[in-house]
């Protein structure tokens, strides 16, 4: 379908109808979802397992349990954020050239395989060879922010954006709901802590072969898609970026992106969201377990309260953003910003009052965390689109660039944590932590309201065609 301007009121008839159904781009994004469902499981399944592999009063006695050091466990820990961030800027170049569907399939199938050779990693070589193994996963899942951003920007319109974009990273808060509730239950169970390897690693799996009959990195390449929403879907992105163009043959204006202030703000914004994030993820079991002395199963479900919580209102915001703009009560910057705070400055003052509960307060630490994961899942409504919104052709670049500093936070928050916290049972060393999770929070919004931008800035098109922008712009001047 072509875009003539003189049929206007016909084509924003259609417009509405076919941006109100569901179709092929709502599938894409449940499979997004999902996929990073089973990403995240690989990642926090540590977490719980971690505390099951070191139990000495373990219910499972059938299993080898490890007397590691706090150290080597903070070693352990983070070592998946080692490999993580190396891969964050080639596996976005990787995703603009070869597309998003393949790389998001590597990085979920791989690192799954290698989630079932966890067990066997350990019982061979220890602690060592378990962090090479943490490592190489996290090297294969570190293009999958990029593969998803690639797949958004090419999916779905700048209406829809928000909303369904955060569907997808829902899928963030789903895969903890999932490992954090089941955990506990498979490392009580006859499958002992090497269950919980198993039960990730062949969710990975399943999700690869679906994904690879049914996913596409563009509208273009999927044969299902009918011809009505695919031609909605390019009307309404072409409209966004005004022009189309081979994302291919664009060189990436590296100098321009790194001199630019509002993508600065955007990757200070993601660290200290990211060194929050991933202190609460890796942190809580251990803090739950041995401050307020929750056992491995209580601990589990404990701990997937705040997330289940989480999942819900990731909706529910949903919903309220895209309500806000289709109704223009916000504009999108507006919007960006007025979530981006719920979910940096609600959790400041629960994060520093956990550092404060005792062991008969367990109920209330829940009940904290629960407002802090929570409220913080309305960031993804705020900085965590943002990279499409600056660049739409190099989103994916950007979230590369943002998630690799992001993740050097998540590999430096568990170390922090190692080094502060000497003795596991110590609150006050706990305090410290919260307290500077808390200040992350606090400064990583407070640049974003101030200096965040949100339009689509000028590098973001070739010179021929920006220079294409600007001379029609001047020509519809001197026809006014």
């Amino acid at each position: 379908m072509i875009y003539h301007p003189g049929s206007f009121n016909e084509d924003m008839h259609f417009f509405v109808h076919s941006g109100s159904e569901l179709g092929a781009r709502h599938l894409q994004c449940v499979l997004i979802f999902l996929g990073l469902t089973t990403a995240m499981m690989q990642r926090v399944n540590l977490s719980v397992a971690i505390v099951a592999m070191m139990d000495k009063n373990s219910a499972n006695p059938d299993f080898e349990e490890y007397q590691w050091s706090e150290k080597t466990k903070s070693y352990v820990l983070s070592s998946f954020f080692w490999g993580y961030f190396i891969t964050q800027i080639p596996g976005s170049q990787l995703a603009q050239r070869f597309g998003g569907k393949v790389m998001m399939l590597g990085c979920v199938s791989l690192s799954g395989f290698l989630a079932l050779l966890t067990p066997l990693s350990v019982r061979i070589g220890d602690w060592k060879l378990f962090c090479a193994l943490r490592i190489t996963q996290g090297l294969m899942q570190g293009s999958i922010f990029s593969a998803i951003h690639t797949l958004l920007s090419k999916w779905i319109p700048l209406e829809e954006r928000g909303s369904l974009g955060t569907f997808c990273y829902a899928g963030l808060n789903f895969g903890s709901v999932v490992v954090l509730m089941v955990s506990g239950w498979i490392a009580s169970s006859s499958f002992g802590w090497p269950g919980i390897f198993y039960f990730c690693g062949l969710a990975s799996i399943i999700w690869s072969v679906v994904w690879l009959f049914l996913g596409a990195s563009t509208p273009s390449d999927y044969n299902w898609i009918s011809d009505e929403e695919k031609s909605y879907i390019e009307i309404a992105l072409s409209s966004a970026v005004n022009f189309k163009h081979d994302q291919e043959s664009m060189k990436t204006p590296w100098l321009k992106i790194l001199t630019s202030a509002p993508f600065w703000v955007l990757l200070f914004a993601q660290s200290t969201s990211a060194w929050a994030y991933w202190l609460l993820v890796t942190q809580t079991p251990s803090y739950m377990k041995y401050v307020l002395g929750q056992d491995i199963k209580s601990n589990a479900l404990m701990s997937a309260t705040p997330y289940l919580v989480s999942l819900v209102l990731t909706f529910l915001f949903c919903v309220l953003a895209d309500f806000l703009i289709r109704r223009g009560y916000t504009s999108i910057d507006t919007s960006r910003k007025l979530f981006n705070t719920i979910g940096f400055w609600v959790p400041v003052v629960p994060l520093i009052l956990l550092g404060y509960m005792s062991p008969d307060q367990s109920l209330l630490a829940v009940i904290l965390l629960v407002i802090a994961v929570s409220s913080n899942t309305a960031g993804s409504l705020g900085f965590l689109t943002n990279h499409i919104d600056l660049a739409p052709n190099f989103a994916g670049i950007l979230m590369g660039l943002c998630n690799c500093s992001a993740n050097i936070m998540g590999f430096l928050a568990p170390l922090t944590v190692g080094f502060i916290v000497t003795e596991a049972t110590n609150v006050q060393q706990w305090r410290i932590v919260f307290f500077i999770a808390g200040g992350c929070f606090f400064f990583g919004n407070l640049l974003f309201i101030l200096f965040g931008k949100t339009n689509i800035q000028p590098w973001n098109y070739p010179k021929s065609q920006k220079d294409q922008r600007d001379h029609i712009s001047f020509k519809a001047i001197i026809n006014e």
